[in-house]
């Protein structure tokens, strides 16, 4: 941990970087709009988006474009289940790990490794089932290796999040069998900026049994040819509190920024952008012992991305091109016992993807790509339990849909060679094959029925094909299985929809039949670990068939709109049961939640009281324990104001405000530790 005057003389940089900026640009932006004669509110400001009036509901934002579609398509166009984070529900959902960020989606939840750590889990499969990705290219970090490990994405930065639920090998090859989750962040331009410069910043500090702060600044500006990008994002977590005890080693340290720019113009646009995450986080599952001068087991991670993007639009006929982006990624991080470096983690990838769109809205309209990626994974150390592997993989696409009066028609391929190659070992090759048949029909003004058949295939990775040795971070030693198949799944997926003036709602159900599933076993044996003088279980990489079913759904209530203001409800919930064919349950699956929020907003306030029940977990694989459930009540307010072309919005936000006791059970270190007690956050947004 770092001294108390350090850390306050970062709090300090942190809110000087997020809030001069707003005068200037106010006094910028005046400039311009007077030359123009008016004055408008700032692009950056969602909240005075197109349909975002004085007295209307917060509807669906099922209009915004989802970049994850390779045909551009708006959210409520895409017969698969996809759902978009933007505006106020984002902001109100931002956390310091990308899984917590999301889990407010349902069928989606997050794994937990402390605070540092959370992946998405979605429908109950995490890991390299899947994909994390920024602006469509993978992070390319190592979070699948090890649940300790935090993806190198920054969600403070997002102008949107998609996540793709449901197999997305179509778009994004193997790793995404299980779906996808997209970070939109906007650092390589594609646009001209109205008005020449705009922005947004935030700073935010954290009280109860939580504290810390986290600040974020973001400019983008240029003219109609040329766009210049620059964020920064610092976040300083203190060792929080549970409603039992402090929850030590649980801290988190972030840096993150990037530069980009763009040629911009009606022909497309083509831009650089580098960036860098700086990641220093505490493992709560070894704590060390403070008082004797013992400082837990912490990680320190560095990762720095280069990235080439472009588009040439309308290059053969209205509204069909070509999209390309380069990417190379460049990841270390190390594991301190105490204060001395242990296992080093590296990574070395690049990787490429072209897309190509054609076809016309009242025909057939279709898109083909292809995708490379060369990656080499390497850790030295006590617990390097993974050999070093450099994998391989190029990948074929297509999509091609048709829409005859109200019925749509989608039709996807793609095919993968996947090889992974161990130091001192033999190789493996796979080859993946994906389809996909999907149809909406329109019953009519309100109604939308959906339908997706899919088959998707995984390659194996490094870990479970390879791994020797102590995994420390979950105490347990872990053996791989070089002769593991790949591994199949075929899902059949019903959707429907309802949208009116009153209500909103979408309901989804799933059965998800898996040959060859990959999974993690308790052996019931183990080894003895004479560092720490302890026995750890031995878990084994193993396969057997499996199902997944499950529903999810949500409906929002508009309630009123009238002098008092608007009033919504939305309640949503969602359940997922996995088996193994042989008997038994699927380990570490997500339990069933259901959920209510009522939310009011007029004049420039708005403030929202929700709560999720977390259910017990009781359907359990062997060697695995129960997990109780909990109820999290949690609490939004907030003004927004202008002045002149500058947005303020000022915000507190209050978490578990009934201080339960919450463990996950998707996390390896449930028995150890569980959720912060009650927190408050508040501080202020700016716009300009």
């Amino acid at each position: 941990m770092r001294p108390s005057s350090i850390a306050m003389q970062r709090t300090a940089l942190a809110v000087a970087l997020a809030l001069p900026l707003a005068p200037i640009a106010q006094a910028v932006a005046q400039d311009a709009q007077s030359a123009q004669g008016s004055q408008s509110s700032p692009a950056s400001d969602t909240r005075h988006a197109a349909g975002k009036t004085g007295d209307g509901h917060i509807k669906d934002i099922s209009g915004v474009v989802v970049t994850a579609s390779l045909l551009g398509d708006t959210a409520d166009r895409l017969s698969k289940p996809t759902e978009v984070l933007a505006g106020e529900r984002l902001d109100e959902s931002r956390a310091a790990s990308l899984g917590e960020t999301v889990a407010s989606v349902p069928g989606v939840q997050s794994s937990n490794f402390g605070p540092g750590v959370g992946r998405p889990v979605i429908r109950g499969m995490d890991g390299p089932r899947v994909a994390v990705l920024s602006g469509g290219l993978s992070s390319q970090d190592v979070s699948t290796v090890s649940q300790d490990h935090a993806p190198a994405v920054e969600p403070f930065l997002a102008d949107q999040i998609e996540v793709l639920k449901g197999p997305s090998t179509l778009l994004y090859g193997s790793g995404a069998i299980g779906g996808a989750v997209n970070v939109v962040d906007g650092r390589i331009p594609e646009n001209a900026i109205d008005g020449g410069f705009r922005g947004r910043a935030e700073t935010r500090f954290f009280a109860g049994d939580q504290g810390g702060n986290t600040s974020m600044a973001r400019i983008d500006g240029g003219s109609d040819r040329f766009v210049l990008h620059a964020d920064a994002v610092y976040r300083r977590a203190l060792d929080y509190d549970t409603p039992r005890e402090r929850q030590v080693n649980s801290f988190i340290d972030t840096h993150a920024g990037a530069l980009g720019g763009s040629l911009v113009g009606d022909w497309g646009f083509v831009g650089l952008s580098a960036s860098r995450f700086k990641d220093a986080y505490g493992n709560p599952g070894e704590p060390g012992d403070p008082a004797a001068g013992n400082r837990g087991v912490h990680l320190e991670m560095k990762q720095d991305h280069y990235e080439l993007k472009g588009a040439l639009r309308e290059l053969w006929s209205a509204g069909n091109g070509l999209r390309f982006a380069v990417g190379h990624t460049g990841y270390a991080h190390t594991e301190f016992e105490n204060n001395d470096p242990g296992t080093v983690f590296r990574k070395n990838a690049n990787e490429g993807r072209i897309e190509a769109t054609f076809g016309h809205a009242d025909g057939w309209q279709g898109a083909v790509g292809a995708q490379v990626s060369a990656s080499t994974f390497a850790a030295f150390g006590e617990e390097a339990f993974v050999p070093e592997v450099s994998t391989r993989a190029q990948g074929v696409f297509g999509v091609t849909r048709r829409s005859i009066d109200r019925f749509q028609l989608d039709l996807g391929a793609r095919i993968d060679k996947v090889k992974s190659s161990p130091n001192g070992g033999d190789a493996r090759s796979f080859n993946p094959l994906s389809l996909s048949l999907a149809g909406a029909w329109k019953l009519d003004e309100h109604w939308k029925l959906t339908a997706n058949l899919d088959h998707a295939e995984r390659a194996p990775v490094e870990e479970e094909l390879f791994a020797d040795g102590p995994h420390i971070a979950t105490l347990a030693y872990e053996i791989g299985n070089a002769g593991l198949r790949k591994e199949a799944a075929n899902q059949f997926e019903l959707g429907l929809q309802y949208q009116s003036e009153h209500v909103e709602a979408k309901f989804s159900a799933y059965h998800n039949r898996f040959r060859d599933f990959i999974y993690l076993a308790d052996t019931g044996n183990t080894w003895h670990w004479d560092g720490e003088d302890k026995d750890l279980p031995i878990r084994r990489w193993t396969q057997g068939d499996a199902t997944f079913r499950g529903l999810e759904g949500e409906a929002t209530f508009h309630l009123a709109a009238n002098d008092s203001g608007d009033w919504d409800l939305r309640m949503f919930g969602d359940t997922v049961r996995a088996t193994l064919k042989n008997g038994g349950n699927v380990p570490r699956i997500a339990p069933s939640r259901f959920g209510a929020q009522l939310r009011w907003e007029h004049a420039g306030w708005r403030a929202s009281l929700g709560a999720t029940r977390t259910n017990r977990q009781g359907n359990v694989a062997e060697n695995e324990t129960p997990t109780a459930g909990y109820t999290l009540i949690d609490a939004h307010a907030a003004k927004h104001f202008d002045t002149g072309s500058v947005s303020w919005e000022l915000f507190a936000d209050g978490s578990n405000l009934t201080n339960q006791v919450a463990r996950v059970h998707t996390s390896f270190l449930k028995d150890a530790v569980a959720l912060p007690g009650r927190s408050v956050a508040f501080g202020v947004r700016v716009f300009f």
